[in-house]
């Protein structure tokens, strides 16, 4: 089957009726609003409920609040999480915790921001926080080690602080008094 064409004018076989369409469009977008953001001085509105990259954090006292239980190793879907516990004769940097843990590293290059890890905390030691931008010039960079975690984490101001609660409830219950 041959499809007949009609010929194509001057105007037509010059392509000026194409070139005037591109120059409307080009106009209509010259006169818009400008929707460009300039990136480092202006940065995003996160929306409530933005799953940026897992932090570790410390208490009002300075102290780690991550005591090396490893749920968020075992739950982590990508296995980004590595902690290594203290030995036998691990110590703690505060009062009612067993042990902290000697290395807690994230890499955050297979992190895929699930949140797994906070919600499964049972210290409140890991928070997602709200960046967005990650960058490193190597691998290496882009592997978080506890002091780096800290650091970018920084301090947690949360009103319950479980330890000492626990300690002050085992206080007050070793005070009975004693029957005859």
């Amino acid at each position: 089957m041959i499809v007949k064409r009609p010929p194509l004018s001057l105007a037509e076989r010059l392509y000026l009726p194409a070139i005037w369409g591109g120059f409307k469009v080009t106009l209509r977008h010259f006169f818009k609003k400008k929707v460009t953001m300039q990136y480092p001085e202006e940065k995003w509105v996160v929306p409530e409920g933005y799953r940026g990259a897992p932090y570790l954090v410390r208490d009002q006292d300075g102290h780690t609040k991550c005591v090396s239980c490893q749920l968020c190793e075992f739950v982590c879907p990508p296995k980004a999480i590595k902690i290594t516990p203290p030995g036998p004769n691990g110590t703690a940097d505060r009062a009612n915790a067993e042990k902290m843990p000697r290395e807690f590293e994230i890499n955050m290059l297979r992190c895929i921001f699930c949140g797994f890890c906070q919600e499964v905390c049972p210290e409140e030691a890991i928070f997602l926080m709200k960046d967005y931008a990650l960058t490193g010039a190597s691998r290496n960079e882009m592997i978080y080690d506890k002091e780096k975690l800290l650091a970018l984490g920084g301090v947690h101001q949360d009103r319950i602080q479980k330890w000492k609660h626990k300690a002050e409830e085992a206080a007050q219950q070793d005070v009975f008094p004693v029957k005859p």
